[in-house]
C-alpha cells in the first residue's frame, strides 16, 4: 500500500497516523514478525522496519542497542529483504537505514529490492537531501517514497527545498539530539509545525512514548505520530512482548484522534 492512500483514509477518517518502529532482527531475526503483527493489531497504520547498522548515528542508546542485538542475530541486508517479503501485512512499511549500507548494495539494487520485498517509502536520516539526486532518481522510477528529516534549527529556505524533494510524508524532529523516549513536548515540536507549510503529512518523531504526548502533538497539527524507542523498550524488556506492544500501540493510537 503506497502512503498517499493511507494517508488519505486517515484524513478521511480524522485521525492521525501511528507509525511504528522496530529494528528488524531484534531480538531475533524469528520474533519480528510477530512483533509487527502485535503493532498492527494494538493500531499502528505504517510499520517503520529497522535495518540496522554499525554505526546509526541518529539514534540514541535504546536504538543502538537493538541494532547491536539484531546484527548479533544475524540480521543483514539480504536477510532483511527476505524478512519484509514475508511479512502478510495490510498496512504500508517503511524502510529506515543508513546511507552506507545503501550505496554497498548499489541504488538501484536496494530500491529494486525494496519494491520487490513490499516496502513503500525509505528513511535514511545520514542522507542530506542536497546529495540525494541519484537516489530521489531511483526511488522516483520505481515508485517508492523518499522521506527526509526537518528539525527545529532547519532554516526556512532549506524547509522548502527539503519539501521540494519529499514524499509519502515529512519527517518532523520534535527537538534536537537523538531518538529515544521523553517524558515532555517541547514548544520547539509546535513551532516546527507551524513553520511547516505543506500539503505532504507531517509526521512527528523523536521523542513522543504515551497516548498524552501523541494527542497534543495531533492538537498542534501532526499528520502522524512516530513512536519507536518505547516500543523497543518492551522488546528489550522480553516480558510478554507482543501482548505489551499491541497495549501500547493501542493507547497511543486511541489519541491520535484530530479534534
Amino acid at each position: 500500500m503506497k502512503l498517499s492512500t493511507k494517508f488519505d483514509e486517515l484524513r478521511s477518517r480524522n485521525e492521525a497516523a501511528l507509525l511504528a518502529y522496530v529494528c528488524a532482527g531484534d531480538p531475533d531475526i524469528a520474533s519480528t514478525p510477530a512483533i509487527v503483527d502485535a503493532l498492527i493489531k494494538g493500531g499502528a497504520d505504517i510499520i517503520e522496519l529497522g535495518l540496522p547498522f554499525s554505526d546509526p548515528v541518529a539514534d540514541g542508546p535504546t536504538i543502538q542497542e537493538a541494532s547491536e542485538r539484531a546484527l548479533k542475530a544475524g540480521m543483514d541486508p539480504d536477510r532483511y529483504f527476505e524478512l519484509v517479503a514475508s511479512l502478510d501485512v495490510d498496512v504500508p512499511l517503511v524502510c529506515m537505514t543508513y546511507y552506507n549500507l545503501v550505496f554497498q548494495r548499489g541504488l538501484d539494487k536496494f530500491v529494486t529490492d525494496c519494491v520487490n520485498s513490499g516496502i513503500s517509502g525509505l528513511i535514511i536520516p545520514d542522507l542530506p537531501a542536497e546529495e540525494s539526486e541519484g537516489l530521489a532518481a531511483a526511488c522516483s522510477t520505481n515508485g517508492i517514497d523518499l522521506i527526509f528529516l526537518i528539525a527545529p534549527v532547519t532554516t526556512d529556505e532549506r524547509i522548502k527545498m527539503i519539501l521540494g524533494k519529499s514524499s509519502g510524508f515529512v519527517y518532523i524532529v520534535s527537538r534536537l539530539g537523538v531518538t529515544g523516549a521523553r517524558s515532555d513536548v517541547t514548544d520547539a515540536t509546535s513551532q516546527i509545525l507551524s513553520r511547516v507549510k505543506t500539503d505532504i503529512p507531517k509526521a512527528v518523531g523523536f521523542g513522543i512514548s504515551t497516548g498524552e504526548q501523541a494527542s497534543k502533538v495531533v492538537a498542534a497539527g501532526a499528520d502522524g505520530i512516530i513512536v519507536g524507542s518505547a516500543f523497543v523498550d518492551i522488546i528489550a524488556s522480553g516480558d510478554n512482548v507482543n501482548e505489551r506492544l499491541e497495549q501500547l500501540a493501542h493507547d497511543i493510537k486511541s489519541r491520535c484522534k484530530a479534534e
